[in-house]
């Protein structure tokens, strides 16, 4: 893990077992950089030997980060599941942006970051 970057909670909404997946490649990056990582997918049981949430709202404890892996039109339905969820911050990934979602988001007082993971982790970023 690099120096300057405590250990987060990370919690991917849209992660993916397919390997050539942005999500898939985030998961692996942020373990690899010594994150707890909480994959959430409905159908999915795990993912490379990690347990898998099936819904947002099913996430307890502590989340540092949620880092976006759907599109507007699924993440509109999140918000008052990430709001009840308090999170540090939300990341959008490109492709994810949702204005009225982030702006919700910001007037609960949740942080919103339009930004890639996967650029944040290997730029020291994160």
């Amino acid at each position: 893990m690099p120096a300057n970057s405590p250990s987060q909670r990370v919690v991917i909404v849209g992660a993916s077992d397919k390997a050539d997946r942005y999500s898939n490649m985030a998961q692996h990056l942020l373990i690899e950089h010594g994150h707890e990582v909480v994959p959430v997918h409905p159908k999915l049981a795990e993912i490379d030997g990690l347990p898998v949430v099936p819904d947002l709202d099913q996430v307890t404890g502590a989340v540092d980060t949620v880092t976006m892996y759907v599109g507007p039109a699924i993440s509109a339905a999140l918000k008052y599941k990430l709001v009840q969820l308090k999170p540090g911050r939300v990341i959008f990934n490109p492709g994810t942006e949702n204005a009225e979602l982030e702006k919700a988001l910001n007037e609960a007082g949740i942080g919103t970051e339009e930004a890639c993971t996967l650029v944040l982790l290997r730029t020291g970023g994160f």
